[in-house]
């Protein structure tokens, strides 16, 4: 008897499969979900005047219930599991948001973050288990491993798409190609006789990238790139095609693993595993080679011009009036003047209580602020940082569903005190 055939009574029984076959639909509603993750993050932290850090808080505590609920259950579920993957795929967003945005960590370093966690956890996964393939989810404890690592490929999937935006300055509908074209390659290769569990997770790791940036495409306005939908019409598009497509499953069981594989499919050949192995080094190495060529272009990212700048470490803080000296020091009189005149109209807006055109403004403040981003962040990314950061709360206290006018003029005040009026 092996040492897996010692384990307690109650999970050897434990038979029937918690995830759904990998057929065409586990990638289309995949997809989706990633998406869903990153436009409803987007909305609930800006539109809904939430805050990041709460955001966070409440998609912490809804993961652990949810999660909760999907162990408990003795099968695969299509409702359940694609709730939990929404949820997850929204708060390894998250968690990426909040490296980046509230604690200054660059997407170079979160990026190695997320994959050195992700090597632990299949590290751990691997020697309890001794297998890392989703058709093997059927105890609770492999389950565990399963949904630890799908939430890291969320953070991962995440910080390596927007490091990759910083680095080539692509657009939301070119940036959609990168991860198309990858993962067509791995699919390509799986069917030539790749490692099945490698491909796997490469292919799901880039469905994240891919989700996002059809996300940004969706919501961003023509101006930015996108189509002009808006997060919160992506967002609600994307929950009904996931809806649908799980009433769909249910209904049909296409996607049903009544019980776990006893047998294993033919395994290819070690030769093919080999090539193909070999091909995917040399697509990790063109795709370096790409993103390091297209860095080093001319183009609008931050990231290329952060070189001799200020440093915009959590060591160099400024107060308010060193950003304000800052600010009239180093940015553009033009820039200035127009920043303020979008924030003393929002302020007067919201104190004869229009706020829908509170709102509009706002979206005018966020879009001026946005378009000159890279040159002010190269110009004195100290000041940015500390502008950007009070312009926040104002885009969130404005756009709330339930506005307050006391938190919107505090916020509002704050910034025009930074900005100079």
């Amino acid at each position: 008897m092996s040492a897996h055939d010692t384990r307690p009574a109650a999970e050897a029984r434990q038979l029937l499969s918690k995830v759904p076959e990998i057929t065409i639909w586990f990638w289309v509603i995949k997809i989706l979900c990633t998406t869903v993750g990153e436009s409803f993050a987007d909305y609930i932290n800006m539109a809904l005047g939430v805050g990041l850090v709460a955001t966070v808080v409440i998609f912490t505590v809804v993961t652990a219930i949810v999660l909760a609920v999907q162990l408990s259950l003795a099968r695969y579920r299509p409702g359940a599991y694609w709730l939990t993957v929404v949820v997850l795929s929204i708060t390894g967003t998250l968690y990426t948001d909040i490296l980046t945005d509230q604690v200054g960590v660059p997407l170079a370093v979160s990026s190695s973050i997320f994959a050195v966690a992700l090597a632990v956890v299949f590290a751990i996964w691997y020697a309890r288990e001794r297998t890392l393939s989703i058709h093997s989810i059927v105890t609770r404890p492999r389950e565990a491993f399963y949904w630890v690592t799908v939430l890291v490929t969320f953070a991962l999937g995440t910080a390596l798409g927007d490091w990759t935006l910083e680095l080539t300055g692509w657009g939301p509908g070119l940036s959609i190609l990168l991860p198309l074209v990858l993962i067509g390659i791995v699919t390509a290769l799986w069917r030539y006789g790749a490692n099945p569990v490698l491909a796997f997770w490469i292919a799901y790791i880039l469905t994240r990238p891919l989700g996002a940036n059809i996300g940004d495409w969706l919501g961003l306005t023509p101006t930015e790139g996108g189509i002009g939908l808006g997060t919160f019409a992506t967002s609600l598009i994307f929950l009904a095609a996931i809806l649908a497509t799980v009433i769909y499953l249910t209904i049909s069981k296409a996607d049903v693993v009544e019980r776990a594989r006893t047998t294993q499919d033919a395994a290819p050949s070690p030769g093919r595993r080999r090539v193909s192995l070999g091909i995917l080094g040399v697509v990790a190495v063109a795709t370096i080679a790409l993103l390091a060529f297209t860095s080093s272009q001319p183009h609008a990212s931050a990231l290329a011009d952060e070189g001799p700048g200020p440093s915009c470490n959590n060591s160099s803080t400024l107060t308010q009036d060193q950003a304000t000296a800052a600010a009239e020091a180093n940015f553009p009189v033009a820039d200035m003047n127009q920043f303020r005149t979008i924030a003393t109209d929002i302020l007067g807006r919201v104190q004869s209580g229009d706020q829908a055109g509170a709102s509009a403004r706002a979206t005018d403040l966020e879009t001026a602020w946005d378009d000159k981003q890279d040159a002010l962040n190269a110009t004195d990314c100290g000041a940015w940082t500390y502008i950007d950061q009070q312009i926040d709360p104002v885009l969130s206290s404005v756009r709330s569903v339930t506005p307050d006018s006391g938190t919107e003029q505090k916020a509002l005040q704050a910034l025009l005190t930074t900005l100079g009026a």
